[in-house]
């Protein structure tokens, strides 16, 4: 018997929904071999509808319907038509509600999506499209909805019952158990909602905002762990200042919970107001975590408290604009991360990443856009190129628009866009709109598939020096490359082909610094002299630019297998040392990856290649 092929699903195909939800009322009751859900979903047909007449359709996976009723009035069986995934309503009025009451089975969901069982309790995982594993919804990221939700459990094995928002209700039921319920005043997708029920215990703190308003704060953890949260607190609230006093964004809600769990299986959500993490993720004990083990659990915080706004505030359409959300957000915590440490040291691990696994994603069979024209399963496409390069593609606005012009996109993108569903192209099209610079031809970036490769070379006669850059990409991408020759200073607009650039008033021949800081995700080739690199190395005032000089001179140096540096590198280098960043240094002394290196050569001999390494 053959398995039936799964359907393609294609950006152009995109239609508004026929439904809107206005408002979700859920109760779920966690009992000892499955949970009762029932949903009140209040709904209108969305006006800007291309089918005015269309039935109402809910998604579900695995749930067992036990009843529906519209107004009050419950249906029978004839009135509707039910399948494994659609729950389809003919005739209903333009605005209803609906009620619905199905069992599920969170102790038997292996598939680890919507509501399942884990060592501690109850967790939830609902993006995708996993809310349709809990009840009937119209679970797509368009449709959003203020909820209020109830949660009962047994109060000794589950003492701590959470969902999205803020707890508005709470007490004890007979038999033991207990309930909770919280309000969420924001609209938020399907996708975004989260529930747990677990044994936990929790550290709890005050954030004062900047306008005056005391938010409490919690991380929530697993029995005896409790002393590894602390520094998950202290990024969490790192994190709220630096939003606010970089991008002027503040916490709209009373209450943020934080939950860690050994077994989440996505590694961090960051469901609105109760983001979940995988432990190994937020936790660290000092005696046994490496400093890099606390940057990184410094930057997921950061990362997923930076969804507060860019993903859940305004979230994506389709799926197809998962960029929007996560390019974005990717952008915000890499700067984060760059205020609070090196800025230099930070870009060169960025640019370590995107070469080591993105720059090959966009060369191989799985090459795809940031923003996909089809998909069958959108889990394959949470990449590093919708990751990492969509934050590329921000960069880039922001590096062409600078500081103040991309803040004042930000600012009419929410002022545009707060509490809706949107595109890639809205988000341009702010920024474009609040700079004054054409950004057209730049989105073709977030379309074609593949990494430009820029090749230039350069000529310098009487005082002139002359760059030439190819570019590889046809129709031609819009390229911000950041340089330096002699005194000057600046981003060429790379929008041809074909470009030549002059630079006039020079003493000397320069020797040019070219992609500072790496201004975009390109391939650049330049016919650098062993002195020219020695000199960028050594001189540069770019950190990238010098780390990139000192990588080509050690892999020249390796890949030739003799082991001799040059007495000119060896200065370079003493003068490497001097650098008051200490963990500048540590990256700049690195040598190419053997991978890295290995890629150089036509022909790999693996024992020799390591022996010279």
């Amino acid at each position: 018997m053959r398995e039936p092929q799964p359907t393609t699903i294609h950006l152009k195909d995109y239609a508004p929904p026929a439904f809107l939800i206005e408002r979700v009322a859920l109760d779920v009751d966690l009992r000892d071999a499955d949970a009762l859900v029932k949903a009140r979903l209040e709904i209108r047909r969305n006006p800007a509808s291309t089918e005015p007449r269309a039935p109402l359709a809910l998604d579900g996976d695995e749930l067992q319907l036990a009843a529906v009723a519209l107004d009050g009035v419950l249906l029978r069986a004839n009135r509707y038509s039910l399948n494994a995934e659609r729950l389809v309503i003919p005739d209903v009025p333009a605005a209803f509600t609906l009620q619905t009451v199905s069992r599920i089975v969170p102790q038997n969901n292996t598939r680890l999506e919507g509501l399942y069982a884990s060592a501690s309790g109850f967790v939830t995982q609902c993006e995708a499209e996993g809310f349709r594993r809990i009840t009937w919804f119209i679970d797509r990221p368009d449709v959003m909805a203020r909820y209020r939700t109830t949660v009962h459990a047994d109060k000794a094995r589950y003492p701590v019952l959470l969902s999205n928002g803020n707890l508005s209700a709470s007490g004890d039921e007979p038999g033991g158990r207990h309930f909770a319920t919280f309000e969420d005043p924001f609209p938020k997708p399907s996708y975004l909602f989260a529930l747990v029920a677990a044994k936990l215990e929790v550290l709890e703190d005050t954030f004062i905002s900047r306008s005056g308003g005391q938010k409490q704060l919690a991380v929530y953890v697993e029995p005896g762990r409790l002393g590894q949260a602390h520094w998950a607190m202290d990024c969490l609230k790192r994190a709220m200042r630096w939003d606010k006093q970089r991008f002027g964004l503040e916490l709209d809600l009373d209450h943020y919970k934080i939950v860690a769990v050994g077994d989440f299986n996505s590694g961090a959500m960051e469901n609105k107001g109760l983001n979940i993490f995988n432990a190994k993720f937020v936790l660290a004990r000092p005696e046994l975590a490496t400093d890099h083990d606390f940057l990184a659990i410094d930057r997921v915080v950061a990362h997923e408290y930076c969804h507060n706004w860019t993903g859940n505030r305004v979230t994506c359409r389709d799926w197809f604009q998962l960029s929007l959300k996560e390019g974005l957000t990717v952008f915000r915590d890499q700067e984060y991360g760059a205020d609070s440490y090196s800025r230099g040291v930070a870009r060169i691990q960025e640019v370590r990443l995107l070469r080591a696994g993105q720059f090959p994603e966009d060369a191989g069979p799985m090459a795809h856009p940031v923003r996909p024209q089809s998909y069958m399963e959108i889990r394959n496409f949470y990449t590093l190129t919708v990751y990492e390069k969509g934050a590329e593609v921000v960069r880039m606005q922001h590096t062409l628009l600078g500081e103040e012009k991309f803040q004042a996109g930000m600012r009419l993108y929410f002022q545009r866009h707060d509490g809706q569903a949107v595109t890639c192209d809205d988000f341009v099209q702010a920024m474009q709109d609040a700079s004054g610079v054409d950004l057209a031809q730049l989105k073709r970036w977030y379309d074609i598939a593949g990494t430009p490769v820029l090749d230039c070379s350069g000529d310098y006669a009487a005082g002139r020096f002359t760059l030439r850059v190819r570019q590889s990409m046809e129709p031609p991408f819009h390229i911000p490359l950041a340089v330096r020759v002699g005194h000057h200073e600046t981003v060429l607009p790379v929008t041809q082909r074909e470009q030549a650039y002059v630079f006039e008033g020079l003493e000397e021949k320069p020797v040019p610094s070219l992609l500072r800081g790496f201004s975009a995700p390109v391939i650049l080739n330049y016919p650098y002299t062993e002195t020219e690199l020695v000199h960028l190395l050594a001189h540069d005032d770019d950190p990238f630019s010098r780390w990139e000089a000192g990588q080509r001179l050690a892999s020249d140096i390796v890949l030739r297998q003799d082991g001799e540096p040059s007495p000119a590198f060896l200065l370079a280098v003493q003068r490497l040392l001097q650098d008051g960043d200490p963990a500048f240094i540590a990256e700049a002394l690195a040598l190419p990856s053997e991978s890295f290196l290995a890629e150089q050569l036509e022909v790999v001999d693996p024992d020799r290649l390591h022996a010279a390494r």
